[in-house]
């Protein structure tokens, strides 16, 4: 499959585009020392990582209409302190301009972080992100406490890449997101990359806690699992567990076309039955619809 099908692809599953909940846009300063630390191969990318879609910001937002996104996030994240309310500022912008983009925003254990947050969710942010690799720090640090009170409190989803893929550290594992999950069990948490490398004990959190999702970002791709392929006997349980999986490509510093993503979930029926057409439909739209609520109406 290449991007030109992508339409006819969704248009074959009845579903009317495609909601993808890990798109990245940031602000173009922070998007180009990003995009520089992948091209380096950087310590916390750990290999060579071709960046397939590095137009202007208008560019890739064309090219997500033109493959039937219809709904996408923009998932800043801050990788130090300080730095959060700029990309915020930006994110929250860029979702006025772009009414397609879900208003993202994120934060960062530092003083005041749970005032800043209650001020983002009366501002309306519909999704946070952290990536606790890149930011190395503590799902429990104390200091987030408020911050995950307030999430708790009022639903909004929250992106969480805290799995060991690519470069582990010692803030990635299962283990700091389970011990967040005791503290704060209704946290609408969405585990990015299904957890990757940890497959399994993020699948095990996902179906112990009602309000754990799992994303689909790069999972089952070619480049992906030269890193770890996805165990052929966790495919029964990730079938079962249907309602809470999310499509998530990383668009655009993905090294592969983005029809790729889902040429690899549809092969996944020939690994096990139950990943069939009904399964795509709920991770590819109404999954994250049930979640974020109703795609804008296009034109509107």
């Amino acid at each position: 499959m290449i991007d030109e099908d992508v339409p006819a692809w969704w248009h074959s599953l009845g579903l009317p585009g495609l909601f993808d909940v890990h798109v990245h846009f940031l602000p173009p300063n922070i998007q180009a020392a990003v995009w520089r630390h992948f091209d380096e191969a950087g310590p916390k990318i750990g290999r060579p990582w071709p960046i397939r879609y590095r137009g202007s910001h208008e560019e890739r937002v064309e090219q997500l209409r033109a493959l039937g996104v219809r709904r996408f996030s923009a998932l800043p994240y801050a990788h130090k302190p300080g730095v959060a309310a700029y990309l915020n500022s930006w994110a929250t912008d860029f979702s006025i301009k772009v009414p397609e983009c879900l208003h993202s925003a994120t934060f960062y254990p530092e003083p005041g972080v749970g005032e800043q947050v209650q001020a983002l969710v009366d501002d309306g942010v519909e999704v946070f992100k952290l990536h606790a690799q890149v930011g190395e720090f503590r799902l429990d640090d104390p200091l987030l406490e408020p911050a995950w009170d307030v999430i708790e409190a009022a639903g909004t989803p929250v992106v969480v890449h805290v799995g060991s893929g690519p470069i582990g550290n010692e803030f990635t594992g299962p283990r700091h997101l389970r011990r967040l999950l005791r503290s704060h069990p209704r946290l609408r948490v969405v585990v990015a990359h299904m957890g990757a490398v940890e497959y399994a004990e993020f699948l095990a959190l996902a179906e112990q806690y009602d309000d754990t999702r799992l994303d689909t970002t790069m999972v089952f791709t070619d480049f992906f699992d030269g890193a770890g392929t996805y165990p052929a006997e966790l495919l029964p349980r990730l079938a079962a567990l249907g309602d809470k999986v999310l499509l998530g490509s990383d668009f655009p510093t993905i090294p592969h076309p983005y029809a790729h993503q889902l040429e690899c979930l549809e092969r996944l029926q020939d690994r096990h039955p139950a990943l069939d057409e009904d399964w795509l439909r709920k991770v590819c739209w109404h999954n994250a619809v049930a979640l974020f609520g109703e795609a804008p109406t296009p034109g509107g």
